[in-house]
């Protein structure tokens, strides 16, 4: 059994996919490592109701970033599949897909044909967001990991998906920009859904109500996140009394 499910709906009551709804159905991912097989998902089903935070909790390597990196598509499963019924996000704060030779405009107005929104009014919003002055008309080469960040999160911000996908976010720029982009995060998430990766419960409260851990291939899902967490951090106890070699490269 890849998914136990406490009580989850997706649908709109007449058993069709609720609009916004992510379903994921006989999901399997399994990497090899030094030799061995490391089952990241086994056999995993699930339904993501729409505008729902969802925690998605479970120790280092168990392959949080590999399921946020499936459902938004630059990942492909080993087996079943992942059916988007709405608009979701690259990971909030991801950088690995700006073109370091393209400016910060050049890569935003990329971004926004590609997800069919309006260039300039994506740029404008950018420039005023990122705070980059001058630098945002200059290639990303020339950026500071910052000001990378501070773009990437802008970008992010700029487009209303019906999930955001956030994983590790951390802050960049001052106590003002940070307080900004905290803001708007909260605003976007008003009407939309999150599911986010994070080692703080503290973030993880304040964002989501529910709860979903990743152990060993299986995801256990919550509606109340406080019983996800609870769940999360006995196995990270039972984890410290008994310490096995495993893999960091896959949160």
């Amino acid at each position: 059994m890849g998914a136990h499910h406490r009580n989850t709906t997706g649908t709109d009551g007449a058993g069709a996919p609720a609009p916004g709804s992510i379903r994921i159905e006989n999901v399997s991912k399994t990497f090899w490592v030094r030799g061995q097989p490391k089952h990241a998902l086994r056999n995993v089903s699930l339904t993501i109701p729409p505008r729902t935070g969802v925690a998605l909790l479970g120790a280092n390597g168990a392959g949080k970033s590999t399921l946020l990196s499936m459902i938004a598509g630059t990942l492909a499963p080993d087996a079943g599949h992942i059916h988007l019924h709405g608009s979701v996000s690259w990971p909030v704060g991801f950088r690995g897909s700006f073109h370091r030779d393209l400016t910060g405009a050049q890569n935003t107005r990329f971004v926004a044909r590609i997800h069919g929104v309006d260039t300039e009014a994506l740029s404008d919003f950018v420039e005023e967001f990122a705070e980059l002055g001058p630098h945002y008309h200059m290639p990303l080469r020339t950026y500071s990991s910052g000001m990378r960040a501070r773009l990437s999160f802008g970008v992010s911000m700029g487009i209303a998906f019906d999930t955001y996908l956030i994983d590790e976010v951390t802050s960049v720029g001052d106590a003002d920009f940070k307080a900004k982009s905290r803001a708007f995060l909260m605003a976007r998430l008003e009407t939309s859904g999150a599911i986010m990766v994070s080692h703080s419960m503290g973030k993880l409260r304040e964002i989501c109500t529910r709860g979903a851990v990743l152990q060993d291939g299986h995801l256990t899902w919550y509606d109340d996140i406080e019983d996800a967490i609870a769940h999360h951090e006995a196995n990270m106890r039972r984890r410290a009394r008994h310490p096995v070699t495993f893999d960091d490269d896959d949160e």
